[in-house]
């Protein structure tokens, strides 16, 4: 569980300290699934019970499909154009 923990902490300094959307969305990917996927399997040894351990793979697998989809779907979001965010035009003051 603590290298679960570990490894969610370095997905969110990756999310807060990268450059750009695409470094930032890969960080938060990989080491977040991988997080999560550690933190459940800790949950899975701790218990014991076949229920839990089913529900925890259940989780992984979801989390291991659903993840890489969202982050390709996000990460072709940031590159339409018409989804950036508009700069309002300055307009020059008029000179006296």
């Amino acid at each position: 569980m603590l290298v679960g923990g570990a490894f969610a902490i370095v997905a969110s300094l990756g999310v807060i300290r990268l450059p750009d959307v695409l470094t930032r969305m890969h960080a938060s990917t990989k080491a977040g699934t991988l997080a999560s996927s550690l933190i459940l399997a800790a949950v899975a040894l701790f218990f014991d019970n076949p229920s839990t351990t089913a529900k925890a793979i259940a989780a992984v697998l979801f989390l291991l499909l659903t993840a890489p989809l969202a982050a390709h779907m996000l990460g072709r979001a940031s590159l339409d154009p018409r989804t950036h965010p508009r700069v309002p035009e300055v307009t020059p003051e008029p000179e006296e």
